[in-house]
């Protein structure tokens, strides 16, 4: 599923980020803030990456993208990639078997395992944010 920001000579301002996601905006704030809590140091903006996925938002640190955010139409997806640390602690965790289980089942590539969640309500919220703080550990 593409970006709703597809544009490339135009990079997503934030009312067009508060418009394309509604009442989701909110989500997409409090995991962007809680990323800035607890990894103050992080770099963060806006990527084109082509036509094909458009506009996303990556948040990283000197060497990697820490999370991605991916706006969608009223809604958008957390995208995380996860070393085999990390993906240890997650599946000792108390994480959402769902979760788990789809991280689990993906391909393993050099980078890791990827991920990419899907932000409709503040369900898993919570399950993110321990996501967030297991990445910016390992």
């Amino acid at each position: 599923m593409t970006s709703i920001f597809t544009d490339k000579t135009a990079k997503p301002s934030e009312d067009d980020l508060k418009i394309a996601l509604g009442e989701k905006y909110k989500f997409w704030n409090e995991l962007f803030s809680f990323t800035l809590e607890k990894f103050p140091e992080a770099s963060f903006d806006w990527h084109f990456s082509g036509q094909k996925f458009g506009w996303g938002f990556r948040i990283s640190d000197k060497k990697r993208v820490l999370v991605y955010l991916l706006p969608r139409d009223q809604f958008f997806k957390v995208g995380l990639v996860f070393g085999e640390k990390a993906f240890e602690e997650i599946c000792n965790s108390s994480i959402s078997e769902t979760i788990i289980t789809e991280l689990k089942n993906t391909k393993k590539y050099a980078e890791g395992r990827g991920i990419r969640i899907d932000v409709q309500d503040d369900s898993l919220i919570s399950d993110l944010k321990k996501l967030i703080e297991i990445k910016i550990k390992h």
